[in-house]
């Protein structure tokens, strides 16, 4: 669960991202964390399955993934995030392993649209965090990849509402949920 490791290592980041936007350092040399209760919210859903397989597509230095990959070991299940800039995939690497979590967690570095086409396992949850004019693009490649019952969870569907319009559930700057019923077929 929320070990002592794993609390740190989330209290630590979110300093580190609070730190950053008071500097106004730009969105992409920020960790661009989710805010807590958005990162609460993704402990549950990764929590609740038995060995659940969860996609994270944008693991930035890995706030997000601390949640799910924490959530996911508690009946068993695993984490694998997509992320493309080599700074952050160190930085992810480096806290998850503070975290405890390498046992539960995966990185694969890269472009998702790229990454996604070379996945052969098939999800329970996918968390969708990347740039934001990419979702429509990203939701595509990701479908083939989800269990039917699957959830896709958007992170900013309400602060980028410019680029993610279409969707409108009010939690935190918005986060969009999405059951795949069926095969992709």
């Amino acid at each position: 669960m929320l070990d002592d490791l794993v609390l740190g290592t989330l209290a630590r980041l979110a300093a580190e991202d609070a730190a950053e936007r008071d500097a106004g350092l730009p969105a992409a040399q920020r960790s661009r964390a989710v805010a807590p209760t958005t990162g609460r919210f993704l402990f549950a859903l990764a929590a609740s399955q038995a060995g659940i397989e969860v996609l994270e597509i944008g693991g930035s230095r890995g706030y997000s993934s601390i949640w799910l990959a924490s959530g996911a070991r508690v009946q068993g299940g695993r984490l694998v995030s997509l992320e493309n800039d080599p700074a952050k995939c160190a930085a992810w690497r480096s806290n998850i392993a503070s975290a405890g979590l390498d046992e539960w967690a995966e990185l694969v570095a890269g472009d998702a649209h790229e990454t996604l086409a070379r996945i052969e396992d098939v999800f329970d949850l996918v968390f969708l965090d990347a740039e934001k004019d990419d979702y429509e693009a990203l939701f595509a490649l990701t479908r083939p990849l989800l269990e039917p019952g699957g959830l896709v969870v958007a992170d900013n569907v309400l602060s980028h509402v410019e680029a993610l319009g279409a969707y409108s559930v009010p939690l935190d700057r918005g986060v969009e949920v999405s059951v795949v019923l069926g095969s992709a077929t």
